[in-house]
């Protein structure tokens, strides 16, 4: 049976508390939580020890565990990936939610954050490519140290246009060199960039190179509440042995974020059982 894990900003912002959101996902049949680090306050890389351990504590004492961070710098408005003049406070920042991450029990870090890695004017894709490796080689030092695999998000070309390809992904694996660090499959971004997922699954799964999967729909809702092709996208997972937790990422509801996360386990146990 595949793992479900649920993104947590849509409970978050309808203003349930942690355990709230826990009771929700667990009683849904979803094992674990992904978190976005702004949903659980200013400065989420300055928590206190005595904070992180009051997080995965009241996160474990509902049956769930938290499975990893994503959207890692929507708090930092001002950090980049991109921008030669943010390396070290954004590396700084990132190796602190790598400890983070760890300290709550995750194992898993996905790097989308659009907005933290726009172009510089006039850089060439190969010095954008080196410019990135730069930022990532001393973050995945330290995610390997910590047991964590770090991810490159693939985006959309609406979003960015810095890596919106899983081999674009796999290009800046190669160069920062860690086993550590990886890219990962967004269904939503590959759908709209790179379909059919299915077969982008069976291509890249198998070249250890991918490290997470969200599960979402290219209209941006849970699956289930648009035309992707889910049954052949679960199938292809099941076919490639993906065995870690798949990460349900809506950025849209139907009704509330319950339901919209109900749709989605539904959905995909149903794509599972008919496989």
């Amino acid at each position: 049976m595949i793992d479900l894990t649920l993104c947590n900003e849509l409970l978050a912002q309808e203003g349930m508390s942690l355990t709230a959101q826990c009771k929700v996902a667990r009683d849904l049949g979803y094992m674990g939580l992904e978190l976005a680090p702004s949903t659980l306050g200013a400065d989420p890389h300055l928590l206190s020890p005595e904070d992180r351990a009051t997080i995965r504590h009241e996160v474990e004492a509902t049956g769930l565990r938290v499975t990893g961070l994503h959207w890692l710098l929507s708090g930092y408005p001002a950090l980049s990936v991109t921008r030669p003049n943010a390396r070290d406070e954004t590396v700084a920042v990132l190796c602190a939610l790598v400890r983070l991450c760890a300290d709550l029990g995750g194992s898993v870090m996905v790097h989308g954050s659009p907005q933290q890695r726009t172009r510089p004017l006039g850089m060439t894709d190969a010095d954008l490519l080196d410019s990135m490796a730069a930022v990532f080689r001393p973050v995945a030092a330290e995610a390997e140290r910590h047991g964590i695999v770090y991810c490159i998000e693939p985006l959309a070309r609406a979003e960015t246009d810095v890596i919106t390809t899983v081999a674009d992904g796999a290009a800046l694996v190669d160069m920062v060199g860690n086993p550590a660090f990886r890219t990962m499959i967004d269904i939503s971004a590959a759908g709209r960039t790179e379909p059919p997922v299915a077969d982008l699954i069976r291509k890249w799964v198998p070249s250890g190179k991918i490290g997470h999967i969200h599960a979402n729909d290219t209209n941006r809702g849970a699956p289930g509440t648009g035309a992707d092709p889910f049954p052949k996208i679960v199938a292809a997972l099941l076919e490639s042995g993906w065995s870690a937790p798949v990460g349900v990422e809506p950025f849209r509801t139907v009704i509330d974020a319950r339901v919209t996360a109900a749709i989605a386990a539904a959905t995909l146990r149903a794509c599972e059982a008919a496989a």
